[in-house]
């Protein structure tokens, strides 16, 4: 359990900072069908590319501790959790997104319960609960 929930946050940091920097260097052209949108929304996607980068950042630095801290990846893999809510809100309210964002949403709604069953796993491995 431990080598896959290590191998699974390691991907999720290094996706998130690669995603995150790909909107800040190409801003509206990277969202799908977000390429006239205009000034405010590219600077709005860069900035959150900034955020999501950071995020990947908080997921490596996750990784590389010994023990892998099963809180942090409960807090993170919330958030994670958050984004996928937020997008169903966007969808009941506005309809369907383009099909990339449908694919993203299913990702974020379908690793938390993943990362939450490993972490839980690996603490009480840890705690001798197992």
């Amino acid at each position: 359990m431990a080598r896959t929930l290590r191998v699974l946050v390691l991907m999720m940091g290094i996706s998130c900072v690669a995603i995150g920097l790909g909107h800040v260097l190409l801003g509206n052209a990277s969202i799908p069908g977000a390429g006239a949108a205009g000034t405010t929304i590219d600077s709005l996607g860069r900035f959150f590319g900034a955020i999501f980068a950071g995020y990947g950042l908080a997921w490596l630095w996750v990784a590389r501790q010994r023990p892998i801290p099963a809180t942090a990846v409960r807090w993170l893999a919330g958030v994670l959790l958050l984004g996928g809510a937020g997008r169903l809100l966007s969808l009941a309210r506005h309809g369907w997104p383009h099909w990339f964002q449908v694919v993203l949403t299913v990702i974020e709604l379908a690793l938390p319960p993943v990362y939450f069953w490993l972490a839980d796993a690996e603490e009480r491995v840890l705690t001798g609960r197992a």
